[in-house]
């Protein structure tokens, strides 16, 4: 089922750039989880999960001529069940996209609409973000033993469920199901790794397919690293420590050469920092620039094109690494996001050819998707407004 076009250009009032708003609905829209690439068809279309006719299911949106197409048309699950695209990823090598229906793994291939379910969890674990190997041959996520049963869904709660969780020390590993070409499983589910602490975000190398990285998730200035490496080939770990003691560093992505993440921190005051590191073990450490904003959930490609989407004051920031000297924040557009629930915040992630970013806000009401061009030299760069 496709959809006409719900594309509208505006001008934003801030910058002064051309911001597209891709979809149009009185329902939220929103992309995947900032570290899931949602790229399709060549590059040419985007994913996103959209709440339509009183259901939430997976859509796609040429970038070109904003006609929509329709993936899934799923129930819901029964209440208090989950069931969102949050977590949900493509595959690495094909038009294959796999997420949660409450404690079931399904996956739905683009050019047929054929959905599939692949294994079901245990009731007692909680299953969270999948993530496809750069080959496109294993399916990672983690599981977590539910031991905590309030519900933290909201974003305002949800610092206290992830502190009262890591008190707990659950049980969390790291697996991953064999995939085959043809959609299904390969084989059985594998335990690749497993301690009594709060694991998450398990992220894929986009390049190097035995690398992950997972991290240790609760309080960041109280957890003992929150950034790990592993390569799965060998089972080996390796944290990747602060690049300063006073630095609380998180919500790490990979950048495009899969052998350097990039991430944000916060310190007890109000200083914060954006940087990045490599993940080869002995290798030379980070580059970081302190900052003196609220930067949010950040993005780069590489180090050198940086975009942030800080809360507090509704704007998208960018940095750019000019003569090797990191830059301080310009204002691309406003966002205006509430943030309220997890599919309304911002989560902003750069196209593959470095052109644009594309974002969820709520701006309007409700959630939709939007996309904003970025700086390709100094001189664009610089003609931006300084963020003050």
């Amino acid at each position: 089922m496709t959809f006409p076009s719900e594309k509208h250009t505006y001008t934003d009032p801030h910058s002064g750039l051309p911001v597209t708003r891709l979809t149009h609905y009185k329902g939220h829209s929103h992309h995947f989880y900032f570290t899931n690439p949602g790229w399709y068809a060549g590059e040419t279309r985007f994913l996103f999960s959209s709440d339509r006719a009183n259901r939430t299911n997976l859509f796609g949106v040429d970038l070109d001529t904003g006609e929509i197409e329709q993936f899934t048309d799923i129930e819901p699950p029964p209440s208090p069940a989950r069931f969102d695209f949050v977590t949900a990823c493509k595959n690495a090598q094909r038009d294959e996209v796999y997420f949660w229906h409450d404690h079931t793994l399904c996956s739905v291939e683009l050019a047929t609409k054929k959905t599939r379910c692949l294994l079901e969890v245990e009731p007692g674990w909680k299953p969270s973000m999948t993530a496809s190997s750069c080959d496109g041959v294993w399916l990672y996520f983690g599981l977590e033993e539910i031991v905590i049963t309030e519900d933290y869904s909201n974003s305002r709660q949800n610092n206290l469920g992830i502190r009262s969780r890591w008190l707990a020390k659950p049980r969390s590993r790291i697996v991953r199901l064999p995939l085959s070409a043809d959609g299904g499983a390969a084989g059985p589910l594998e335990t690749v790794f497993e301690e009594r602490a709060l694991l998450g975000h398990i992220n894929t190398s986009p390049t190097q397919p035995h690398l992950i990285t997972y991290c240790h998730e609760g309080p960041w200035e109280e957890v003992d690293c929150r950034i790990w490496v592993m390569d799965t080939a060998t089972g080996h770990r390796w944290k990747i420590e602060p690049p300063h003691r006073r630095f609380h560093i998180g919500h790490e992505f990979w950048y495009a050469d899969g052998l350097h993440v990039g991430y944000h921190g916060i310190t007890g005051g109000s200083e914060t920092v954006i940087g990045g590191a490599s993940v080869v073990e002995g290798a030379p450490g980070h580059w970081f620039a302190p900052q003196q904003t609220v930067t949010g959930h950040v993005y780069s490609l590489d180090g050198n094109l940086v975009v942030g989407d800080a809360y507090h004051d509704g704007v998208m920031k960018v940095w750019m690494r000019i003569d090797g000297v990191m830059q301080s924040p310009r204002v691309l557009c406003r966002h205006d996001c509430s943030f309220k629930i997890q599919q309304l915040h911002v989560h902003p992630r750069i196209s593959p050819d470095g052109r644009s970013v594309i974002y969820t806000s709520d701006r309007g009401g409700y959630g939709n998707i939007y996309t904003a061009p970025l700086p390709q030299d100094a001189a664009a760069f610089n003609a931006l407004p300084a963020w003050t």
